[in-house]
């Protein structure tokens, strides 16, 4: 995407994460990954290897973290994957971040649902916390990406963040979000508003408002 962060220069990547292993515990889950899959099938465990790689480059640098060339290369390795065949998976997915990114990484999605539902107005509360697209905030806290969909429509606006979705979003409760991530608190997880999950707002209702108001299938409400 034209505005992903920027990848760092080669020489540097290779000079921090050119000898990039598994910490003990996460060889231990890599194993598991692959040892999921038949002999001679263990490229099924690609994306979960990617995915368990970019944690621990996070956890080592305290973001949302990011797979530098080095770790590519070394899960391709351990698949018996041409690097080409795991690049491919790594530029085809968003949740692989391609340059690091700081310890929110914060993914607004700007297709067509979520763009009619005021996604400009969640872009323009990010634009007011100091937040770029493709850039990191100099404190390292903030990485704004706009992404396509997400697959909660019915709770457009949304944005993901880290492994989170805020979902039913104004101008308001983005700053509301990104002011609590700042303070160090963990907001409210998905819909902003009084609804559970994708049901109508207020909560859930029965059929007995129906029966008391004399409803049924082929009267009008």
């Amino acid at each position: 995407m034209a505005d992903a962060p920027q990848i760092p220069d080669e020489t540097e990547v290779r000079a921090r994460w050119g000898d990039f292993e598994w910490t003990p515990a996460n060889a231990i889950k890599a194993k598991a990954y692959v040892a999921r899959y038949p002999d001679g099938r263990q490229q099924s465990a690609v994306m979960a290897l990617l995915d368990l790689a970019q944690r621990q480059v996070g956890a080592e640098t305290h973001t949302q973290g990011w797979l530098p060339v080095p770790v590519i290369e070394f899960v391709a390795a351990q698949l018996d994957m041409p690097f080409m065949r795991v690049y491919e998976v790594v530029t085809f997915y968003t949740m692989y971040n391609l340059a690091p990114v700081g310890r929110y990484h914060v993914q607004v999605c700007g297709t067509t649902p979520c763009m009619l539902r005021g996604s400009d107005d969640v872009l323009a509360a990010c634009k007011n916390k100091g937040l770029i697209k493709g850039h990191t905030t100099p404190d390292g806290l903030f990485t704004l990406t706009e992404v396509e969909c997400l697959g909660a429509c019915a709770n457009a606006p949304m944005v993901q963040i880290n492994d989170d979705n805020y979902e039913d979003l104004d101008y308001d409760k983005t700053i509301a979000v990104l002011d609590t991530l700042a303070a160090g608190e963990q907001p409210k997880i998905g819909p902003q508003i009084d609804r559970q999950t994708s049901c109508p707002e207020g909560g859930p209702t029965t059929l007995k408002e129906m029966v008391a108001g004399n409803h049924d299938y082929r009267g009008a409400w």
